[in-house]
């Protein structure tokens, strides 16, 4: 078994990246990628583990990138050092992240609630802060009975506390990947929010642009969208990756580590031979 996609405390997952590798590894998962929103700094720790438990792990990240509609989010697999520019775009997202985060408790001070951004990050040291951290707030201090309430209520897009963000240049978020190392995937494709009518020549254009894989099996898509989306990528010329999205079962209870939609285990004899030729270091 393998898991391309899964998330960490370094950014908005409920275990340690040691925590999370010893899941894996009890999971009967072998390669592991972890790729945290926005940064790199649970890689090291996860290495370490990963080493101990006789784990591969495929570093990785998951870039936030500027998109017109839905959300783009670029997956790196395979980093084998971080470049300056990719640091570069990271360091840029996480002021993004920061002024994002002030001014969502700016509206909910606003809306009277008091609040600050140090209470919250008090409450998650360490770690990326996102809407996530914002929810689990929200039910720590009895704001909201569920993390999910919080985003149906307050958090979600057109929601109250909502503040859109900033992502990087898709362009410059492929170079910086290529240039540490690593290949750029396609995460989730389907929250590009494009129609299937429309979506072929979109991700024709991604691919032009240098992006070399596709996520298209994903726990937020059905198992038929994924198999239409693997027939589409690979007749691109995409490489195709399977990943759970995990984040703990706290924040995901519905997401499992090393399966997929449909509650597919994801084979390594298959998925990670898809990937294994972009990874020289393999």
């Amino acid at each position: 078994m393998i898991d391309l996609h899964t998330h960490s405390t370094a950014s908005d997952g409920q275990y340690t990246p040691s925590e999370l590798v010893s899941r894996a590894a009890d999971a009967s998962v072998s390669v592991l990628a972890i790729t945290d929103h926005d940064t790199v700094a649970g890689l090291a720790e996860a290495k370490k583990a990963a080493d101990a438990r006789g784990i591969l792990l495929v570093p990785g990240i998951e870039i936030n990138i500027q998109w017109p509609t839905g959300e783009f989010h670029l997956l790196g697999h395979g980093l084998r050092s971080i470049s300056q520019n990719l640091q570069s775009i990271i360091d840029n997202l996480q002021q993004e992240r920061k002024k994002r985060n002030e001014q969502m408790v700016e509206k909910m001070r606003q809306n009277g609630f008091s609040v600050s951004l140090e209470e919250i990050e008090a409450m998650y040291p360490n770690q990326t802060l996102g809407r996530p951290h914002f929810a689990g707030f929200m039910v720590a201090r009895g704001i909201v009975k569920t993390r999910q309430l919080a985003f149906d209520k307050y958090l979600a897009k057109g929601r109250p506390w909502y503040v859109e963000r900033v992502g990087a240049d898709l362009d410059g978020a492929i170079t910086a990947i290529k240039d540490s190392g690593g290949v750029p995937v396609i995460a989730h494709p389907l929250s590009l929010y494009v129609s299937w009518g429309k979506i072929e020549p979109v991700l024709t254009s991604i691919k032009e642009r240098g992006v070399e894989g596709l996520e298209a099996w994903h726990p937020g898509a059905r198992v038929t969208d994924c198999y239409r989306l693997d027939e589409m990528a690979r007749r691109l010329g995409f490489f195709i990756t399977a990943g759970s999205d995990f984040h703990g079962e706290a924040i995901r209870a519905d997401r499992k580590i090393g399966y997929t939609a449909g509650n597919k285990k994801i084979d390594d004899t298959f998925w990670f031979d898809e990937l294994r030729p972009h990874l020289p270091q393999f």
